[in-house]
C-alpha cells in the first residue's frame, strides 16, 4: 500500500495545521474581569470543549490511518468519518457562538456574526470533502492516491484562509475574558504542541 502513504501523509499534514486553529485562543490573562464578558466567554469555552475534543479525535484517527499500512478503503472510511465529525464540529461551535449572543465589546454584533459565518463556512468545506473522499476510486491505487493529493490541497488552502473572524472575534477583551475559563484552558493545551 505504499502508493497512498506519502500522500495521506500530506494529508495529516495538512490537516492538523487546520483543526487546531479554532483552538487557537489567546493565553494572555488579566484580572480586570467584566462580568458579562466572562459570561459570555464560559458559554462559548464550555461548548468549544467537547467540540475542540472531536476536532482533536477526528484529526488523531487521520495521523494514524497514515502511520498504518491501511487499505485504500480503510483510509476512506477513516478520512469520510473524520472530514464529517469535523463538520459538524464546526458547525456547533458556529451554533454556540450564535446562542451566546454579542460579546459585550466595540463591534461585539459584527465580530460574532463573522466567526459564526466563517464556521459555518468551514463545516460546509469539511462536507464538500466528505463528499469528494467518498467518491474516490479505491479499486485504482493511482487514482485514489490523485484524489487524495487535491483533498490535501483543498485542506492546506481550508487551513490557510480560515479563522480569521475567528482571530478577530478572540482579540483584545474577548480573547483575555476567554482565556480566563477553565474549558478554554483546556481546549487549547492540544494546540500548543503542533
Amino acid at each position: 500500500m505504499e502508493g497512498t502513504k506519502p500522500v495521506n501523509k500530506k494529508l495529516a499534514a495538512a490537516l492538523s495545521g487546520g483543526a487546531v486553529l479554532v483552538l487557537a485562543l489567546t493565553g494572555c490573562s488579566s484580572d480586570d474581569g467584566n462580568e458579562k464578558l466572562d459570561a459570555w466567554a464560559k458559554e462559548v469555552c464550555d461548548a468549544v470543549q467537547p467540540q475542540a475534543k472531536k476536532i482533536e479525535a477526528a484529526n488523531a484517527a487521520i495521523q494514524k490511518e497514515t502511520s498504518d499500512n491501511s487499505t485504500p478503503e480503510e483510509v476512506q472510511k477513516t478520512d469520510s468519518k473524520a472530514f464529517q465529525d469535523m463538520s459538524d464540529a464546526y458547525k456547533a461551535i458556529g451554533a454556540a457562538v450564535n446562542k451566546a449572543g454579542a460579546p459585550d465589546v466595540e463591534n461585539g454584533e459584527k465580530k460574532q456574526q463573522d466567526a459564526v459565518k466563517e464556521l459555518n463556512g468551514i463545516s460546509t468545506s469539511y462536507s464538500a470533502l466528505k463528499k469528494q473522499v467518498d467518491g474516490l476510486d479505491t479499486d485504482d491505487q493511482a487514482k485514489f492516491a490523485d484524489g487524495l493529493k487535491d483533498i490535501a490541497t483543498e485542506l492546506d488552502k481550508l487551513s490557510k484562509s480560515g479563522n480569521d473572524a475567528l482571530r478577530t472575534l478572540e482579540e483584545g477583551e474577548v480573547g483575555e475574558a476567554m482565556s480566563r475559563q477553565a474549558s478554554c484552558k483546556t481546549a487549547t493545551a492540544p494546540a500548543s504542541g503542533s
